[in-house]
């Protein structure tokens, strides 16, 4: 616990046998209450592994996608009473010896989210990220950044934290169940007026770490330029998106 609040490690994992282990042994456990995996019909011995190392886990029989992964992450991870909700992926890409930092921010009130993003600072080539990828990041985060009124450095990464009135109050089930879901996510985030917090998180790319291959970067970008546009169109009341439900959660965003 931090402040009191309990912290949930929420972990979306497919094929991630190899790894999970690396990850589970840097997760902070003086702070962290619970961890839990979900296994999105792997077809490897990630659910085995997990197991063994005393995680608790829920298995998909069949696989709904990495955005479908994460919306039964957070189900779960509300069920057991989380006040703070740290996604971090089990392909050791991410460190989580950032979990206390963003979670301290979420706990002692400076933020609702916390993004952990590989392009603050220098080190995003220099660990491996492909440059077309790396151009793509800071291509699409400056269109988003000026469709969604933001400062942020990356809209792109996989390792975040979320407050439990976020996650209860977004309408996650509208969601895409790929991997386009982390991005509607943040617009939904910015459009219901929830404050968004960095820290800077050193980047790692290894034969073992998740990535998607060139044509499905391809999709997801334009899914990416298409939900930027939906939120600004949705913002001036021009368009009505299922993302950007109005009449269930309290909070409007911020017109720029």
């Amino acid at each position: 616990m931090l402040n009191g609040k309990r912290i949930v490690v929420v972990l979306p994992a497919y094929n991630a046998a190899r790894t999970l282990e690396m990850t589970w042994r840097e997760i902070p456990s003086d702070i962290v209450d619970e961890m839990i995996l979900v296994d999105d019909a792997s077809h490897d011995d990630t659910a085995e592994v997990a197991r063994r190392l005393g995680i608790p886990v829920i298995i998909h029989p069949v696989n709904k996608g990495y955005g479908g992964n994460q919306k039964s992450c957070y189900r779960a991870a509300l069920a057991c009473g989380a006040d703070i909700v740290v996604m971090l992926h089990p392909d050791y890409q991410y460190t989580p010896k950032l979990v206390p930092a963003m979670a301290s921010m979420i706990a002692y009130g400076e933020f609702d989210a916390v993004l952990a993003s590989r392009i603050l600072g220098t080190g995003a080539l220099k660990g491996g990220m492909p440059l077309y990828k790396y151009v793509a990041n800071r291509f699409l985060t400056l269109i988003e950044n000026i469709l969604l009124g933001q400062k942020l450095s990356e809209y792109h990464t996989g390792y975040r934290a979320f407050s439990r009135r976020l996650l209860e109050t977004l309408p996650l089930g509208m969601n895409s169940d790929d991997f386009i879901f982390d991005n509607q996510m943040l617009a939904q985030i910015v459009f219901f007026g929830f404050r968004i917090g960095e820290v800077s998180c050193p980047t790692k790319y290894f034969p073992e770490a998740s990535s998607i291959n060139f044509y499905r970067s391809t999709v997801y970008g334009f899914g990416v330029l298409k939900t930027a546009l939906s939120f600004r169109l949705a913002a001036w009341g021009l368009f009505t998106s299922r993302l950007f439900r109005q009449d269930t959660p309290p909070h409007r965003v911020r017109q720029s």
